[in-house]
């Protein structure tokens, strides 16, 4: 009966037929216009900007040539100790003297540089091939430091030549003195093995650390000198730490790769 009387209503009033079509609201229209000015900046941004990307890896500051171990070519006791930890000492060097069956025998470093640790003291007994010393290869004590990055083996290929290097060193606080600063020197052609690692930093510690994760690339870091600050390295603070840096010094990474655009991630 309701649906009737409805019926008869509309019959009995006029069609408005004279009444314009309102398609959308205005407000309609401007949500749509919204819409199609943000897609078409987009598509732009797409196809013409570049987004920046980074990679971190744990990172040591060391010299260029890297260390070695010093291995012990005798069995025998070790009767004195002839070298100090971080010691200059040319190649050739008295390092320790091992009592053997046949005498005395003076243990000598092999190429010039640092002794960075002594594994062995006064009486100790040990067998050919013990490790006894770690010594960094480096001339003078002036030359330069360098960073080495591990960087995952999946990332290397995308890090462009002389490549900006953010560097958090360990040793100093980065709220107050900020971050180290330097550029890509080289990069390594094939990932590294905990053992190659070791024989390089002269740590068999590091070189398990640095691979736990996977057989990385070794990236190495020229750091940007500055005359203005204690360190003689730029940092991202006006001054830096006022100490110098040392070798051996752990610090994490930060790598700029090479910037995309962002329609690259949507093509195969």
């Amino acid at each position: 009966m309701q649906f009737r009387q409805q019926a008869l209503a509309k019959l009995q009033s006029p069609e408005d037929l004279d009444l314009p079509v309102r398609f959308a609201r205005p407000q309609g229209w401007l949500a749509l216009s919204v819409t199609v000015v943000v897609m078409a900046a987009a598509s732009v941004w797409a196809v013409t900007g570049s987004v920046a990307s980074t990679v971190g890896a744990p990172a040591i500051l060391t010299h260029g040539q890297g260390s070695y171990i010093l291995q012990s070519p005798v069995a025998g006791q070790v009767t004195a100790v002839l070298a100090k930890q971080g010691e200059q000492l040319p190649a050739n060097s008295p390092v320790l003297k091992v009592r053997t069956a046949d005498g005395d025998t003076v243990v000598r470093s092999v190429a010039a540089g640092r002794v960075t640790a002594l594994a062995a003291t006064i009486g100790q007994i040990i067998q050919t091939g013990a490790n006894v010393a770690a010594v960094e290869k480096v001339a003078h004590t002036s030359d330069p430091l360098y960073a080495t990055v591990y960087v995952p083996a999946e990332n290397a290929a995308s890090i462009p030549a002389h490549a900006a290097v953010d560097l958090t060193v360990s040793s100093v606080p980065t709220q107050e003195y900020g971050v180290l600063r330097g550029h890509v020197k080289s990069v390594d052609r094939s990932a590294q093995s905990a053992q190659q690692i070791s024989a390089f930093l002269g740590d068999s510690q590091l070189g398990e650390q640095f691979t736990k994760d996977g057989r990385p690339v070794a990236v190495t870091v020229k750091l940007d000198k500055s005359s203005g600050t204690k360190s003689g390295y730029t940092w991202s603070s006006a001054d830096g730490p006022p100490f110098a840096l040392t070798s051996m010094t752990v610090a994490q990474g930060s790598i700029r790769l090479a910037d995309q655009r962002p329609i690259d991630w949507l093509l195969p």
